[in-house]
């Protein structure tokens, strides 16, 4: 597995010993999700409660499966909701 490097919002840095971005190891985004919680916990209610991903500036709302790969721009962001 390759290590990717995941941005995260404001509030979830207070999680992340207060990094702005963290490296984990992961083939996708199911991976680099799972990676996040073992190694950070404070993140899972924030991850468990539905999160975007950004990668190079494209919205991924809900594949896991989709690929990650090093060098690319990943953003954690609050998913939206409406109705």
């Amino acid at each position: 597995m390759a290590k990717v490097k995941v941005h995260l919002w404001s509030a979830l840095r207070a999680h992340a010993d207060g990094a702005e971005a963290v490296e984990v190891e992961a083939r996708n985004i199911g991976q680099m999700l799972d990676a996040l919680r073992a190694r950070y916990p404070g993140l899972a209610p924030a991850l468990d409660a539905g999160v975007s991903v950004s990668i190079d500036g494209r919205i991924i709302a809900a594949s896991l499966t989709e690929p990650v790969a090093p060098g690319q721009e990943i953003w954690l962001m609050q998913r939206l909701k409406g109705g």
